[in-house]
């Protein structure tokens, strides 16, 4: 499922751009247009990660777990620049905690996001969802995302 343009839009505006989509697939290159991205079939957990980065991971587990940890991973070590990760409102989850717990600014949806199948199916989502912001435009961010939802 593919995230709608105007939200790549956005994470564009606020970083200036994509280098890594960490949880790819050619077809959402289409819109996400990052210098670099990593299908399934390259892994992108098992890559080093580097610059800004957009990531919307699997929502299954352990998937989402293990793209927030490395997300995580990734800008604690300074390799990730910059980075905006879009998953469900999932609060009570272990992942959800790891991945607020370095997080600079988080952006909860007003609304639900309605993500597009392959075949351009529209989603009809149970729950919102949350942007996480690593980095330090965090203004930005805030004055950016304000439009999609309530940002701390």
């Amino acid at each position: 499922w593919y995230t709608p343009i105007q939200y790549i839009d956005m994470a564009r505006e606020v970083m200036g751009g994509i280098d890594l989509d960490p949880a790819s697939s050619d077809r959402a290159q289409e819109a996400i247009q990052a210098v670099q991205y990593f299908t399934e079939r390259d892994n992108g957990l098992l890559r080093d990660w580097s610059g800004r980065v957009w990531l919307n991971p699997p929502y299954s587990q352990p998937a989402i777990h293990q793209f927030a940890e490395k997300v995580v991973r990734e800008v604690s070590t300074g390799r990730v620049s910059e980075a905006i990760m879009l998953t469900h409102n999932y609060t009570d989850t272990a992942w959800f905690h790891v991945a607020e717990s370095i997080a600079d600014a988080i952006c909860f949806t007003r609304g639900r996001i309605r993500f597009v199948s392959p075949s351009g199916e529209v989603a009809a989502p149970t729950q919102g969802q949350t942007f996480f912001y690593y980095g330090p435009n965090v203004d930005r961010f805030r004055s950016v995302f304000r439009s999609a939802g309530f940002v701390r």
